[in-house]
């Protein structure tokens, strides 16, 4: 299965390639794409949306994955970053690719074992993981995460998270109907 990762941002979105075969990572290929410094909101993201997408036409990822958000202190940058990641879904979507979303700590998580792990150590453990000769810079390294996170978790995982979703509804239909 070949995997697309994807940490989005406005001023440097990471993305990495990984093949995931008979248990084993193949590094395919990653980078991080950055638009021009003074371009303005709609430049950036029109920039981003053309650059995912040669990625997806050039790697032909079976799915791809996309950080989810976090909350952030400033509305502003939480704001900005939904606008980066939307741009990624519809890039992706637009290809018929499957979407995958996973939490950062959920991520990190799957590559040190520790959900609140630092950028160098996730950066030292994709660089280890993928047997690279040396680590990938952090938004690379976050979106290789990404990818090796699906592949550790697979369509098992894709579909805990499905099912899961409707259950958590339900509970909460029923704590307001009380």
């Amino acid at each position: 299965m070949r995997i697309l990762g994807i940490d989005p941002g406005s001023v440097a979105t990471g993305f990495g390639v990984v093949d995931s075969e008979a248990g084993k990572l193949i590094h395919v290929v990653h980078g991080t794409l950055r638009p021009a410094p003074r371009s303005s909101t709609a430049e950036r993201l029109c920039y981003l949306h053309q650059a995912i997408s040669k990625v997806v036409r050039d790697h032909a990822p079976d799915a791809a994955v996309v950080e989810q958000v976090f909350v952030s202190a400033s509305a502003r940058s939480a704001l900005v970053l939904g606008q980066a990641r939307g741009v990624a879904l519809a890039a992706v979507g637009a290809d018929g690719r499957a979407v995958v979303e996973y939490s950062a700590s959920r991520i990190k998580l799957a590559v040190t074992g520790n959900g609140r792990a630092d950028k160098a150590q996730v950066q030292n453990m994709v660089r280890r993981l993928l047997e690279l000769e040396r680590a990938p810079a952090r938004d690379a390294a976050d979106a290789l995460a990404a990818a090796i996170c699906h592949a550790s978790t697979g369509r098992i995982g894709a579909l805990n998270q499905t099912v899961r979703l409707p259950a958590r509804r339900s509970a909460l239909r029923v704590r307001r109907s009380l």
